[in-house]
């Protein structure tokens, strides 16, 4: 039987149409001054979006994995000691392990009770030897997708302001890697650290982009033809929601735009995880509802791994309920909301593309004007990055100093019997450091940090 309604025959309504039907409802008040807002990134954000907003832009079709992996991070611990608690997290959910150790670890015996054809293993080692190198090329070549080696150089000095040994040795033992262990993801970039350290979207994809682009520049230095593997990007998200998709989107088309250039794959792997910037010491349970938003937006924007953030990771060392609770977060978003289970969610969404073109054209260009300038290490020596990070950093905290930027239980809505001081474990504040250093760091800080300290000399 054929149905002959034709209830859904609409007349198709230009954007025209719609900004008029908006406009006499106003009733004479401005379009642009009452709704028509500015994003951090200098965005302007409209109340409607439609098919015209793409017209005119080149077609960018983003390839977003088919699924992502639920990550635990694990940073205390032997060889031994950070396998048995691999293991309890593999059986309660968690899918990819992140490792962190300032210590050399034992990959025979790490690596010896994990499956690594179904669960990748990432390693953010402080100290690698010709024995782990050694260690990682015993593994069978079926199974190397699988192993993710964090081991920025130049993320180090960023952060730290010194190399591990010297730029030479660093950067040598980088292209060492990468030509010695073939197979292996050993190209990673943190491009978490900008946005912790306060740098809008449109300088963490930037920074990040020509961050990857030194060490590519350096291999081709050092050979003239160099099997490149795809690379790593870590980013941390915060709490808006749709701006947050569009930036791992973005990163996505910009990286597919540098692979070209160098003959590199044009696919990366992203890691997300929730940015300690926004999370709080008092109200504590609110980091919750904030790790919540940033995992699904990081799903949604494509990530490949999602690691959540603790809801006491900033006063409590590294402990099974706080980890449970994270990793619960995700597996309830995984199997429960079923994020995940479309490939590609934000396709067609008029607003989150338009969003999408926006971050990678003016990202593009600030990664342009960093090449045109010397480049990533050059600007990095000039003090360049750091300064418009501290300015855009400080111009984020000024909004939280004036409540125009809130973060529940910290600068609004506070419950004055909140007590934190007898919860410390470790110290969430940023410690000053005395060694000298080549360059300046970039140095992560929470907004409420100022705030919390006096609200705990006063408990």
């Amino acid at each position: 039987m054929t149905s002959k309604t034709r209830f859904y025959d609409f007349p198709p309504v230009t954007a025209k149409q719609w900004k008029q039907q908006i406009q006499a409802g106003l009733k004479g008040k401005d379009y642009n001054e009452l709704l028509v807002w500015d994003s951090p990134d200098q965005i302007k954000v409209k109340p409607f979006y439609s098919a015209e907003d793409l017209e005119g832009r080149p077609s960018a079709q983003v390839k977003t994995p088919d699924g992502w992996k639920i990550g635990q991070v694990i940073t205390e611990g032997d060889a031994r000691t950070i396998l048995g608690k691999a293991k309890k997290a593999l059986e309660r959910g968690a899918e990819s392990l992140f490792i962190v150790s300032e210590k050399e670890l034992d990959l025979n015996t790490l690596l010896e009770g994990i499956d690594l054809g179904v669960n990748p293993v990432h390693l953010d080692l402080h100290t690698f030897t010709p024995q782990i190198t050694e260690q990682l090329n015993s593994l069978d070549r079926s199974i190397r997708g699988s192993v993710f080696l964090h081991r920025d150089v130049i993320g180090h000095l960023a952060r730290t302001g010194n190399w591990y040994r010297s730029m030479k040795e660093d950067l040598n033992s980088f292209f060492e890697m990468i030509i010695n262990l073939e197979g292996m993801h050993t190209l990673s970039v943190d491009g978490a650290l900008y946005q912790n350290a306060g740098a809008n979207r449109i300088q963490q994809l930037a920074y990040t982009l020509a961050h990857a682009c030194e060490y590519f520049q350096f291999a081709e230095s050092r050979a003239k033809k160099v099997s490149f593997p795809e690379p790593v990007f870590r980013m941390a998200v915060d709490s808006n929601y749709f701006f947050e998709i569009a930036k791992l989107r973005a990163m996505r088309l910009l990286w597919a735009t540098l692979a070209k250039e160098f003959g590199a794959p044009a696919t990366c792997h992203i890691t997300a995880q929730p940015t300690r910037r926004n999370k709080t010491l008092y109200e504590y349970n609110a980091n919750m509802l904030r790790t919540t938003m940033e995992c699904m937006a990081a799903v949604n924007g494509g990530a490949d791994t999602v690691l959540n953030l603790p809801y006491d990771a900033l006063y409590h060392k590294e402990n099974e309920f706080g980890e449970r609770m994270g990793r619960n977060q995700l597996l309830v978003l995984k199997n429960e909301s079923y994020l995940g289970a479309v490939s590609n969610p934000a396709d067609g969404a008029y607003y989150i593309e338009s969003l999408t073109q926006h971050l990678a054209e003016k990202a593009l260009a600030l990664f342009r004007q960093i090449e045109a300038s010397g480049g990533f290490l050059s600007s990095l020596k000039k003090h360049t990055i750091q300064k418009k990070i501290r300015e855009q950093a400080a111009v984020e905290q000024e909004q939280f100093d004036k409540g125009e930027l809130i973060l529940v239980g910290s600068n609004a809505f506070k419950n004055p019997d909140d007590r934190m001081k007898g919860e410390l474990e470790i110290s969430p504040f940023g410690q000053k450091r005395s060694e000298k250093t080549l360059v300046e760091p970039i140095l992560e800080k929470w907004l409420a940090e100022g705030l919390e300290r006096k609200r705990l000399e006063h408990e």
